[in-house]
């Protein structure tokens, strides 16, 4: 596939260790950060230096290697047991995003058919591995996805940065909307603010230009009004965690988008890789949402903009369940319609 519309990388390995886009300061400064503390990176992640699942997996792997390269150096032999603090440390940084554990327990899986001796090299080889493909699985599900839209030209809408930034490479509904693009399935791109990190407005966007897909940001509220005009062919989002009936997680503000879309007859398509896809939860209700500081909503830019006094709230997710949802791609293939059954069939696909 052209990599055109794909120059963007938000996670590195280079020079023996972690590099992340700093993706707070994110469209004014473009600057990478430098890692080689564990500690240090369970911190970014939960500063949200990097966000979005599948970026958070892919980084907490390179964070176990980071921790075996300081362990062994520390503890020679003993760094298996000690590697187990540094593991904890990095699941507790972010509670939603099912991705995290789900890289950590494959590193630890790793870790338990190894010897006492320098585990780095074999660390190393296995989070390369979960990055490498976590990009290949982003090409599948563009492709899968950009199938699913028909005709010519026409816009989209997304919410939130599910793209390069919040991924490996490529993205997952980014990566659906850089593939439909390419093919010419779309024109145009519409993105949701999506307060109150702004990531639309502050990631998406800067990812669109940089790669020259046509954007146009809109506030939240404005998503509905713009459906209204018939102005969108799809809503085409990412997720944080699927429960097992094909109830989805994902940044706040897609629950509204799925409801608005569902009265207007727009399609809404869910796009993540099936590292996402928590079968032991039957549905969304038993997903975890991470409630975050209520100084994120009454502050902007570090400025407070409400009123002295005000309360807030700041759940930093919200549940769209499955019935409002057309299409969930994966690398694995398309759910249509997701119920339990479909959502076990497609697990089980190999």
């Amino acid at each position: 596939m052209s990599t055109r519309h794909d120059t963007i990388r938000a996670v590195l390995w280079q020079d023996d260790r972690l590099q992340l886009l700093d993706q707070r300061i994110l469209p004014h400064r473009h600057v990478y950060l430098s890692y080689e503390e564990p500690a240090a990176v369970a911190q970014a992640i939960r500063d949200m230096v990097v966000r979005g699942a599948p970026a958070i997996g892919v980084t907490a792997a390179y964070g176990v290697v980071l921790a075996g390269r300081q362990r062994y150096r520390s503890a020679g032999a003993a760094w298996r047991d000690q590697i187990k603090e540094d593991i904890a440390r990095l699941a507790a940084s972010r509670p939603t995003a099912v991705n995290l554990f789900w890289a950590l327990e494959r590193m630890e899986r790793l870790i338990a058919g190894l010897g006492a001796g320098d585990p780095e090299a074999a660390l190393l080889a296995e989070a390369r591995a979960i990055h490498d493909e976590d990009i290949a699985a982003n090409y599948r599900m563009g492709e899968l996805g950009a199938a699913l839209i028909e005709g010519e030209g026409g816009a989209v809408l997304t919410h939130c940065n599910t793209g390069s930034l919040a991924t490996g490479g490529y993205g997952t509904a980014l990566g659906v909307i850089r593939s439909a693009y390419a093919a010419g399935r779309i024109s145009h791109v519409y993105a949701d603010e999506t307060r109150p990190w702004l990531q639309g407005a502050r990631l998406t966007a800067w990812e669109l230009v940089q790669d020259q897909i046509p954007v146009t940001l809109l506030a939240d509220g404005a998503a509905a009004h713009l459906m209204k005009q018939g102005q969108v062919k799809w809503v085409i989002v990412g997720s944080d965690r699927i429960a097992a009936n094909g109830d989805v997680a994902n940044k706040i503000g897609t629950y509204s988008a799925a409801v608005n879309a569902r009265y207007h007859g727009v399609k809404f398509m869910v796009v993540a890789p099936t590292s996402t896809v928590d079968m032991s939860l039957a549905s969304g209700e038993l997903i975890p949402i991470e409630n975050r500081s209520p100084d994120e909503v009454l502050a902007l830019g570090g400025q407070r903009v409400a009123a002295e006094g005000a309360a807030g709230w700041n759940p930093a997710f919200d549940v769209t369940p499955a019935v409002l949802i057309d299409a969930i791609v994966t690398e694995r293939g398309v759910v249509f319609n997701p119920t339990p059954e479909k959502m076990a069939a497609m697990m089980k696909n190999t």
